[in-house]
C-alpha cells in the first residue's frame, strides 16, 4: 500500500449499532436520551459525523421505530451541538434461515425483511444529511443470519434516497460490493461525490489485512471519498491504516467496546484517541461545516 496520508480528515462515530453489545458493556447507549448524549459527546470530542442506530429502550435490541429516531434527532437539535447526522438504513434486510436441514421457512427470531420504502421511513420523515446503503448481501457470524440486499432492492433504495436529497454512505463489506456500488453509480443513482465506508474485518466479509484494503482502494474511483474501519481490538490501529491509505476514520461502540485491555470505552474516549492518532500523523480534523462542503451536503437545521 502506497503511503498517501490524509491531510484533512473527518471522523465518523458509530455510537451504538444494533448488535448484542449491551450485555457486555454498560457504556453502550440504548435509550434515545443515551444515544443523543453519546452523539453529542462524540461531536464534542472531534467527530464531525454521528452514525446512528436506535434500540428498543426496553430490550436493548436494534429497532426501526421512526419515533425513536425522531426523539434522538430532536434531543440533538435541542443541544445546539453541531454535527452531521447519519442514520442507518440497514435495518429491514435481516434474514435468519431455519437450520441447515430445513432452511425454509425463515426463523421468526432475527428475521426482519421489509420493502425499500419501509426501510427508509425514518429517512423520509426526518431527512438526515446522510443515510447508509449496505451495498450487498453477506453471511454474518456463525449462525444462519444473512444480511440481505439484492441488486433490485439497492436500486430502489438508492433511487428513493437520491429523490429525498439525502447523501448515501455506501457501505462496502466485501470486494464484490464495490462492483455493485459502481453499477449503481453508472446508472445515475449515486450522486457525486460518492461517499464510501469500507467495513473491514467483519466475518465473513473483507478481512482487514493490508492487501485486501489495497485491493479495494486501488479500485475506488479517484474522486470517491472513503473511510475505512475495522472492529474489536483492530479498530484503533485501523485509524492509522485508513489515514495512511488516504481515507477518513470511523470509530465508536458499534464496532468496538474496549479502550484498552480490560477498560471499557465510551464513544467520546474512542474519538479522542482517534483525534490524537490523526494529529500525530500530521492530519487536521475537519469540523461538520467543512465536511458538508466536502460532501456537498445541505444542512437541514
Amino acid at each position: 500500500m502506497g503511503l498517501n496520508p490524509s491531510r484533512n480528515v473527518f471522523i465518523t462515530c458509530a455510537v451504538t449499532g444494533s448488535g448484542d453489545t449491551t450485555g457486555r458493556s454498560d457504556k453502550v447507549p440504548v435509550t434515545p436520551r443515551q444515544i443523543a448524549d453519546a452523539s453529542i459527546e462524540a461531536a464534542n470530542a472531534g467527530a464531525a459525523i454521528a452514525h446512528i442506530h436506535v434500540r428498543d429502550p426496553q430490550t436493548g435490541k436494534g429497532a426501526r421505530d421512526v419515533a425513536l429516531y425522531e426523539e434522538v434527532l430532536n434531543l440533538i437539535k435541542q443541544s445546539g451541538v453541531d454535527m452531521v447526522i447519519n442514520f442507518t438504513a440497514g435495518m429491514g434486510g435481516d434474514l435468519t434461515l431455519g437450520n441447515p436441514e430445513q432452511p425454509l421457512p425463515p426463523s421468526p427470531v432475527g428475521t426482519d425483511m421489509v420493502g425499500a420504502t419501509e426501510r427508509l421511513a425514518h429517512v423520509r420523515k426526518l431527512l438526515p444529511e446522510i443515510c447508509t446503503l449496505d451495498c450487498g448481501t453477506m453471511n454474518f457470524g456463525e449462525q444462519d443470519y444473512v444480511m440481505t440486499n439484492t441488486p433490485p432492492m439497492l436500486k430502489a433504495m438508492a433511487a428513493q434516497i437520491q429523490a429525498l436529497g439525502v447523501k448515501p454512505e455506501v457501505e462496502i463489506f466485501d470486494t464484490g460490493h464495490l462492483l455493485l456500488a459502481k453499477w449503481l453509480h453508472g446508472q445515475g443513482l449515486l450522486d457525486d461525490p460518492v461517499m464510501v465506508q469500507l467495513c473491514m474485518g467483519i466475518p465473513w466479509g473483507a478481512p482487514d489485512d493490508i492487501a485486501t484494503l489495497t485491493a479495494l482502494t486501488a479500485n475506488l474511483p479517484s474522486d470517491w471519498i472513503f473511510s475505512a474501519f475495522s472492529i474489536g481490538r483492530n479498530q484503533m490501529p485501523y485509524t492509522a491504516v485508513a489515514l495512511a491509505a488516504g481515507g477518513n476514520i470511523r470509530v465508536g461502540l458499534e464496532d468496538n467496546i474496549w479502550l484498552d485491555k480490560g477498560v471499557l470505552a465510551t464513544n467520546g474516549a474512542l474519538v479522542e484517541r482517534a483525534v490524537k492518532i490523526a494529529e500525530n500523523m500530521g492530519s487536521r480534523i475537519m469540523g461538520p461545516e467543512d465536511v458538508r462542503k466536502k460532501l456537498k451536503l445541505t444542512k437541514r437545521w
